[in-house]
């Protein structure tokens, strides 16, 4: 079964594009350790509230791209620009398309 990770996160007045640029600029390296998908999304209706959607061959694997180098500097370079208000949701994948 593959593991899956939903998640919100709540930016600063302003900032919400900043951190979306932020989480997409490293996607071009998931695929390579192991993420099946990532997706990023907003809302008009909250326009401070960004979605991810993550899709990875194990938690292990997950566990593991949080540890890389680059996600720790995208992860830094966000951390300002969010209020620290975050949800999180651990899945096991039972199936769909993507």
């Amino acid at each position: 079964m593959s593991y899956g990770y939903l998640a919100t996160m709540r930016t600063q007045a302003g900032h919400r594009d900043d951190v979306v640029r932020i989480l997409l600029d490293g996607v071009d390296g998931l695929r390579a350790v192991g993420c099946r998908v990532y997706l990023v999304g907003v809302s008009p209706a909250e326009p401070d509230l960004i979605w991810v959607n993550e899709v990875w061959e194990s938690k292990e694997r997950h566990d593991a791209s949080l540890q890389m180098p680059e996600t720790k500097a995208a992860i830094a370079r966000a951390m300002p620009m969010l209020t620290g208000e975050f949800t999180g949701q651990e899945l096991t994948i039972a199936g769909g398309l993507g």
